[in-house]
């Protein structure tokens, strides 16, 4: 790899200006494309010292042999010139937001004489008129089958159209109703045509028209006696509202509109967009892409509708993706009226861009979220249920830590606690990259109060390998089998007898480095391997090293070593907030007569937590077992007379209002 500083631009040669600028390898092929308000500070931080970069941005300098750049006069040039260089060169260092699975379209070849219509996937094409994507196939399917009896338009392929022509005789489906059979002259192909605009006003949402016009004919018919006639065309009346109700109402005022939400971790990210027309939903769509630098939501927002919507060809078909009047965004991306104004020139009309803050609106971003989140979690349980990909995961810690073997059972360790009060500590297990949730433990610092994580850390290594050591020391050895993991008085296997090959720590070096003691007073430093994983920069930290190791965004073990230090944090906090609820009710309750543990215990598990049981009425409580009204109404009176405290968020520590 080249040295970043062999084509470093002299000092003062870069501009101030607002531009765009690309990296380009040895090959002259260009790796990365980014634009920047102020080209010298933008492009400064890339050579800037290498441990504060992200991975990938390191390995993209490192990988570059040269760099360019072009001055423009505003944002929203850069905004277009960026797009034109990323669609040109195709570099390989920019978020692509490329989905693994093709979803279906459906599409109607207007630009032929006879337009039919079908389920495809795969690229467009010019001329024709394209709805969707559909998450599901068999649903448009079954949706275009119905539909084909209402507006009886073509839908066989040319080679089925010619044989039918030349035979001078309609296929099936000519004799069944569900096609006009334009290919034996039955209709006009402008009346064909109206039948097929029709079909497309339909899948454009422009529903109500069409079923007050059906509805209008049914009862004309009706009142000139013909019954046939009117009864084809209350079954077509049905059949248009079935479809109908199969994409559910989701906003009242028939709003055109794109619903982008995304979800994020350290490694990758989800987004998932909702195409409404006409108030309905009639296409969805996901993604899942890894994570290219330390970009904040903005900035992913930005990536995102640049690669989507900034494209010429959407002007030439008619696709649920071509850009909307509205599209609603979880954040304002990072260059905000530049974006709106580069959409509204690519739709040839305003384009409305901006947060949901209330009503149905916000109602169905948080729907279109929730999809997002599912959406990475499936992700990530593909990933981690693949037997060859936890495989490699393994093998690539052993190399990465220089282990003597796979380290097939790893435990992970984190403390919790709010400012130095109910402090915890928590033990996940992984064996073969899967949780062994039976052997998860939980850890209560008793011994002192304050905020010392790492005097806390140490206390439960302690704990958890000095019951290793003793376990060891009272089980009986067989000749063959090796130690006994049951215990001989009580029948229960000694699940602490089982030593893992890695300890994970929740932190950096200051964290490793009291492990590492622990480890080392107990005679176990050289059995059982240990690192930290820091969640700033997902640097893995060893014992006795003065630099963290850094992986690769991309790499298998790093992300299994990012879900154990996860699930050890989420069991953490899990246990704090547990005992932090119980610790509140008891603090609040304690001079209330007749109230005793039991008691407490009970109210804590009727209601959840503190906050439930403030709001809830003297009924409520005294329909709790082993409350009366009496009680009741002394438990809301201490309730009433506590002033409510300062209320935490156990995840992200933000203060609530009370």
């Amino acid at each position: 790899m080249a040295d970043p500083s062999t084509y470093r631009p002299k000092p003062g040669t870069i501009p101030t200006d607002p531009g765009v600028y690309r990296f380009s390898d040895a090959h002259g092929q260009v790796i990365y494309v980014g634009k920047a308000k102020n080209l010298r500070q933008r492009l400064n931080s890339y050579f800037a010292d290498p441990a504060n970069l992200h991975f990938r941005t390191q390995t993209m300098v490192r990988t570059a042999a040269k760099v360019e750049w072009t001055v423009v006069q505003n944002e929203l040039e850069s905004l277009q010139l960026e797009y034109t260089w990323i669609q040109q060169y195709d570099p390989r260092f920019n978020v692509k937001y490329r989905d693994d699975k093709s979803y279906p379209w459906l599409c109607i070849t207007w630009s032929e004489e006879y337009p039919r219509v079908f389920v495809g996937r795969g690229a467009k094409k010019k001329g024709y008129r394209y709805y969707g994507p559909f998450a599901q196939a068999g649903a448009i399917r079954e949706t275009v089958d119905t539909l084909l009896h209402v507006f009886p338009m073509r839908s066989c392929t040319n080679g089925v159209f010619r044989n039918a022509a030349a035979a001078g005789r309609p296929c099936l489906l000519g004799y069944i109703g569900k096609c006009s059979a334009p290919c034996v002259d039955r209709i006009s192909p402008e009346e064909h045509r109206e039948i097929v605009s029709d079909f497309c006003s339909f899948m454009a949402g422009q529903t109500g028209q069409l079923l007050r016009r059906i509805e209008a004919d049914m009862k004309q018919a009706s009142r000139e006696l013909e019954f046939e006639k009117a009864a084809v065309l209350r079954d077509s009346l049905e059949a248009l509202r079935q479809a109908s109700e199969r994409n559910a109402i989701v906003l009242d005022d028939g709003t055109d509109a794109d619903v982008i939400a995304l979800a994020e971790d350290p490694l990758e990210v989800a987004v998932h967009i909702f195409n409404v027309r006409q108030g309905r939903v009639r296409g969805e769509r996901g993604w899942v892409a890894d994570r290219a630098d330390d970009a904040d939501t903005a900035e992913l927002v930005e990536q995102f509708l640049l690669q989507i919507y900034a494209d010429e060809k959407a002007a030439d078909t008619e696709t649920a993706s071509a850009i909307p009047r509205e599209v609603l965004v979880p954040v304002m991306p990072a260059s905000g009226e530049a974006m709106a104004q580069l959409l509204s020139e690519q739709r040839h009309a305003k384009v409305n861009l901006h947060v949901p803050q209330r009503g149905d609106k916000r109602v169905l971003m948080e729907t279109v979220a929730k999809n997002a989140t599912e959406g990475l979690q499936q992700h990530k349980m593909k990933r981690a249920s693949d037997l060859s990909t936890r495989s490699r995961a393994l093998e690539q810690i052993q190399d990465l830590l220089e282990l003597p073997t796979v380290p097939l059972r790893l435990e992970c360790y984190d403390i919790s606690h709010l400012q130095g009060t109910e402090v915890v500590g928590s033990m996940v297990v992984f064996e073969d990259g899967l949780p062994r949730k039976s052997e998860y433990r939980r850890f209560v610092i008793r011994s002192f109060e304050g905020s010392d994580d790492l005097r806390a850390m140490k206390e439960v290594l302690t704990r958890r390998f000095r019951r290793l050591l003793d376990d060891r020391a009272s089980m009986s050895a067989e000749a063959e089998g090796g130690p006994v993991l049951i215990d001989a008085t009580t029948g229960a296997p000694r699940k602490f007898a089982y030593a893992p090959q890695l300890v994970v720590v929740d932190g950096g070096q200051p964290q490793v480095e009291a492990a590492a003691e622990v480890l080392e007073e107990l005679g176990l430093a050289g059995e059982i391997a240990l690192c930290g994983l820091a969640k700033r920069l997902e640097e893995v930290w060893m014992p006795g090293e003065e630099y963290p190791l850094i992986l690769p965004r991309t790499s298998e073990g790093l992300y299994l070593l990012q879900r154990l230090r996860d699930e050890a944090h989420r069991f953490a906090i899990t246990h704090h907030r547990g005992r932090r609820s119980k610790a509140m009710v008891e603090s609040v309750l304690d001079d209330v007569p007749g109230l005793g543990e039991t008691r407490r215990k009970a109210l804590l598990k009727h209601f959840g937590s503190l906050r439930k049981l403030r709001s809830a009425s003297e009924e409520e409580i005294a329909m709790v077992p082993g409350f009366g009204p009496k009680l009741a109404g002394q438990v809301a009176s201490a309730l009433r007379a506590e002033e409510p405290g300062e209320q935490v968020n156990m995840t992200t520590g933000e203060v609530l209002p009370a």
